[in-house]
């Protein structure tokens, strides 16, 4: 659990943030359908040497719920925010999911606020790379979730049976503590909940163009960390590996789509060494785990 629950006023809204520990800062950036509860098992163990940062994205968990703002770019500004807020002229960056295009904005925008980068399980726009994993097409609910006021209205009252879903399937049957998938269903319950959470999927089209803008202007430069597993698996690695100066590629095998809930010992065994500042590694290196 958190040293601190906080609620910080950023980018014209209000959102929770869990803190823990000192040392380096470590920014946590979750994505859907969590909140910063995502991150349980993680936030511990990396405030034995950091200062973890974990927000509520926005829209999502006991924050506001914005009209708008969805779009990765001005995800990324909250989050440049939060760090404002709290001091910390620099972070290592640790995203999944939604989290992820807002992170690779940051650390493209922004590169002196981002020592380090870790992405997982997401795609980046329409970069290069993915073509494999979309052969088949999206997956079934980006169309689902895109469509205004659909998803909404019709999961109104049903939202932990959907939830349910999403949870199995990201940890491949093995579900989630109890204690988080109660977090995590009331944070996703009402109309307005959900309208935030889909509005994610509604921004989509805005993000890919922001990325696409971001890396025609330059790249990224910090040491870059992708992390893989089911269903995105090396997509993702290999989207960002024309673009990142210093890249890191890991498979998580066995596990599911929600890497810190489903192998949480696994993630801080890659994420330790990595976030240690002191230690030096061989430039772009690739590996298989």
């Amino acid at each position: 659990m958190p040293g601190t629950l906080r609620q910080i006023t950023v980018n014209g809204i209000q959102t929770t943030v869990a803190t823990a520990g000192s040392g380096p800062a470590v920014l946590l950036l979750h994505g859907f359908p969590h909140t910063w509860r995502l991150w349980t098992e993680i936030i511990g163990p990396l405030a034995e040497q950091h200062r973890v940062i974990a927000p509520d994205l926005r829209g999502l968990g006991a924050g506001t719920r914005a009209a708008e703002g969805y779009d990765a770019g001005t995800l990324a500004a909250d989050a440049e925010g939060i760090l404002d807020a709290l001091d910390e002229p620099a972070a290592a960056v640790v995203a999944i999911d939604a989290g992820t295009p807002a992170a690779f904005l940051l650390a493209m925008r922004r590169p002196e606020r981002v020592r380090r980068l870790v992405l997982m399980e997401s795609l980046l726009g329409s970069l290069p790379g993915a073509e494999d994993f979309l052969d088949a097409g999206m997956p079934w609910w980006f169309g689902f979730h895109a469509v205004p006021g659909l998803a909404e209205t019709v999961l109104l009252g049903h939202e932990a049976e959907y939830l349910d879903w999403f949870l199995a399937a990201g940890t491949l049957g093995r579900g989630v503590p109890s204690e988080i998938r109660d977090a995590f269903v009331d944070a996703y319950t009402g109309q307005d909940a959900l309208r935030c959470a889909f509005s994610y999927y509604r921004a989509m089209p805005a993000t890919a163009r922001q990325i696409g803008e971001a890396v025609a202007a330059g790249r990224l430069t910090m040491p870059t960390m992708a992390i893989g597993a089911h269903p995105v698996g090396r997509a993702l690695e290999r989207q960002l590996r024309p673009v990142a100066d210093d890249l890191t590629g890991h498979l998580v095998e066995d596990c599911g789509h929600i890497i810190p809930l489903d192998r949480p010992a696994e993630l801080l065994r890659l994420l330790t060494p990595f976030l240690d500042e002191r230690a030096t590694r061989p430039l772009a290196e690739s590996a298989d785990r």
